[in-house]
């Protein structure tokens, strides 16, 4: 059963309804940040969320990101990027470097890439040997399973696009001058790998879902629904998390 061909890349949303719905969703996920935050209702930390991105290269991460964090004060969010480690990074274990950018209490943070580069980028480039990227997916399980029982709230996106819509987007970028650093040589090189990018990140979905911090693969050829299920859907996980914690959610925002 294949997870990326399940994802149904046809559905479209109107305007008008991507933008009610992402204002709404805006609304709810401001007033669940300042109650994970303690700013707002009994005053008292919340649980530390982590909402971590992965997906193809031009598949809207970036923008949902923006979207994510838009109706939040900076300083209540934490937007954490990772590429390919330092020579100084790879001195230690591949998780090491994370570290440093999770939430404690209270917290949030959201990470463009994660450690599951491991079993992507470094298992199809050759980055990580077989034992290693093999060796990785109960690293990352027992890694996940070690923060949910801690009380973290993970959240965890594949962004997924079609062939066809990545390559207009990379003809897009290469044509606009403002955009154009955004496409790198890595980026083709990384397409005509897709059958292999693709059977990594089938297997990823397969072997590191799990209660607690699964997998949301989100319809990204058209962007504003795309943009809107993301807030959305952290809004619910968060939502789900608390109320299962006993947490009132109907205080007033003030």
């Amino acid at each position: 059963m294949s997870r990326l061909s399940d994802v149904d890349l046809s559905s479209r949303m109107a305007k008008s309804e991507a933008a009610d719905r992402l204002e709404a969703a805006s609304q709810r996920l401001l007033h669940l940040r300042l109650l994970l935050g303690g700013q707002i209702g009994e005053h008292r930390l919340g649980p530390p969320l982590c909402v971590l991105f992965e997906g193809w290269d031009a598949s809207g991460k970036g923008g949902a990101i923006k979207r994510l964090v838009q109706p939040l004060d900076p300083r209540h969010v934490r937007v954490a990027q990772f590429a390919a480690p330092t020579h100084d990074e790879k001195r230690h274990h591949f998780l090491w470097r994370f570290w440093p950018v999770l939430p404690g209490w209270g917290g949030f943070a959201v990470l463009d890439r994660s450690w599951y580069g491991r079993v992507l980028v470094e298992r199809v480039e050759g980055f990580a040997s077989q034992e290693q990227w093999s060796r990785a997916y109960e690293e990352i399980e027992q890694f996940e399973r070690t923060l949910v029982a801690e009380g973290m709230i993970v959240v965890k996106f594949w962004m997924h696009v079609s062939e066809q819509e990545q390559l207009e987007r990379f003809e897009s970028r290469a044509d606009d001058p403002l955009r154009s650093w955004k496409l790198t040589d890595e980026d083709w090189r990384n397409r005509a790998k897709r059958p292999e990018y693709e059977a990594a990140v089938e297997e990823m979905l397969l072997r590191t879902d799990r209660p607690g911090a699964p997998w949301h693969v989100v319809a990204g050829d058209q962007k504003k629904a795309a943009r809107v299920t993301v807030v959305e859907t952290v809004c619910t996980e968060v939502e789900s998390a608390l109320a299962h914690r006993g947490w009132d959610l109907d205080l007033p925002a003030s």
